[in-house]
C-alpha cells in the first residue's frame, strides 16, 4: 500500500504516540509542519519525517551540518551588513514564521525574528522557546526598530491606523512578523479586510516601501528606515525588537563570526544612524540561551 502524502491528526498522534490534543498544540505553535488548505489540519508526511529526524539524538546520530544561510525576516540594515561584511552567508528571507520552520528543519544557521506575544508584550523569546526550547540555540539581539505607516507623497490626513480605511495598504505574506503585527493593529483600529482595497503582497520590507514609492499602494506598515530612504511620509506606531535565532554550534564558525564582528563595529552603527529608526543600545546582547 502506498504511504499517504499527508497525515491526519489521529494518524500523526498515533505515529508520535501522543494524544490528539498534543498534536493540535504542536500545530498551533508552528512546531510541526502542517497545512490548513482544506479547512482541516493535514501534515505533509515527508516534512514530518524530516522534522522527526532533525530532532533525533543519541549515540550514532549526527545531525547534518547546517548550510551557511540566514533565514527569517528581512531587515534592510542587516541585509546591507551581510554584503558589506563579506561574511559568506547566503540569505533566504521570507518572514519570521518561515524562518522558524526552516531553522527547525536545519536549513540555515540563523533566523531573523520580530514576533510579538500580545498577551505578555514580549518579543521573540517565546517563539524561540517553542521552536527549539530543548535544542542547541540562542537568541541574539540586533536592534530596536521603529515600525509604522509609510505614506505616499500625496497622502494627507493620516495620523493613525484607523485613517487608512479606503486606502490601498500593501500587505505582507502570511507568517511574516510585519503582517502578524499589522493584523493586530488593524483589528485594534476596527479595520476589516472590506475596508482596504486589495493590493498585491510584498515579500520584503523594501518591496513594501517600493510599492508605495511607485504609486502601486497608498501606504504600508513598514520601517522608518525605508520611509526615509524613499523620501516618504511616516507615522510611528510601534517600536519592535529584531533578534537573530542562531545555532550555537554554527555561532563559532567563520561566517556568523564575521557578520557579528562587523555588526559590533563603527561602520554598522554609522549606517544605522544614517537610515534612522534604529536603536542599537543592546545590540549583540544574548537574550535567551536554550
Amino acid at each position: 500500500m502506498t504511504a499517504p502524502d499527508y497525515l491526519t491528526v489521529p494518524e500523526l498522534a498515533h505515529l508520535l504516540r501522543v494524544k490528539e490534543r498534543k498534536v493540535y498544540d504542536l500545530a498551533a505553535s508552528g512546531t510541526v509542519p502542517c497545512s490548513r488548505a482544506t479547512g482541516k489540519l493535514l501534515f505533509p508526511a515527508d516534512a514530518v519525517r524530516a522534522w522527526i529526524e532533525a530532532a533525533s539524538s543519541g549515540p550514532g546520530v549526527a545531525p547534518s551540518a547546517r548550510p551557511a544561510v540566514l533565514l527569517g525576516s528581512h531587515d534592510p540594515l542587516l541585509d546591507w551588513a551581510l554584503r558589506q561584511s563579506r561574511a559568506g552567508l547566503a540569505s533566504y528571507l521570507d518572514g519570521s514564521r518561515d524562518g522558524l520552520a526552516r531553522f527547525r528543519a536545519r536549513e540555515g544557521v540563523a533566523a531573523g525574528l520580530h514576533l510579538l506575544d500580545p498577551e505578555t508584550g514580549t518579543w521573540n523569546v517565546w517563539a524561540a522557546q517553542e521552536t527549539c526550547g530543548d535544542g542547541n540555540a540562542a537568541l541574539i539581539h540586533v536592534a530596536r526598530r521603529q515600525r509604522g505607516l509609510i505614506l505616499g507623497r500625496d497622502e494627507t490626513g493620516v495620523s493613525g491606523v484607523a485613517d487608512l480605511a479606503g486606502r490601498r495598504v500593501v500587505p505582507r505574506q502570511a507568517g511574516s512578523g510585519a503582517q502578524i503585527l499589522w493584523q493586530v493593529e488593524a483589528e485594534r483600529a476596527g479595520l476589516t479586510a472590506d475596508d482596504l482595497p486589495a493590493t498585491p503582497v510584498a515579500r520584503s520590507e523594501a518591496d513594501a516601501a517600493e510599492a508605495v514609492a511607485d504609486g502601486r499602494a497608498d501606504a504600508a506598515f513598514g520601517l522608518a528606515a525605508l520611509a526615509r530612504r524613499y523620501g516618504l511620509g511616516f507615522v510611528p506606531v510601534i517600536e519592535e525588537r529584531f533578534d537573530l535565532l542562531v545555532d550555537r554550534a554554527a555561532w563559532f564558525d567563520p561566517p556568523l563570526q564575521r557578520l557579528m564582528d562587523f555588526c559590533r563595529g563603527a561602520e554598522f552603527r554609522a549606517m544605522a544612524s544614517s537610515l534612522s529608526g534604529y536603536d542599537l543600545t543592546y545590540s549583540g546582547q544574548v537574550v535567551w540561551n536554550a
